[in-house]
């Protein structure tokens, strides 16, 4: 039996999914070292969509305009109930 008789799935979603976290992640160690409240920047961030909540600091502003922001919101909710 070779690999080719063999089922390889792959998931869109998650794959994005796991993408916006490292760039969550990246984003909230950045504020953090800036000496930010990571959340409190990130909140603000997700409700205007201005990017200056975010620091530039090690390309993190960059990075946050790399996610959709109805998908974030989406995804964050999903989470937060266990879906």
């Amino acid at each position: 039996m070779g690999m080719q008789d063999k089922t390889m799935t792959f998931s869109v979603k998650d794959e994005r999914d796991h993408e916006m976290k490292e760039i969550l992640t990246t984003v909230y160690q950045a504020l953090n070292e800036k000496g930010y409240n990571p959340i409190n920047q990130l909140v603000g961030y997700i409700l205007s969509e201005d990017p200056t909540y975010i620091t530039t600091y090690n390309n993190a502003r960059s990075l946050i305009r790399r996610i959709d922001r109805d998908e974030l919101l989406q995804a964050l909710v999903k989470n937060y109930l266990g879906e």
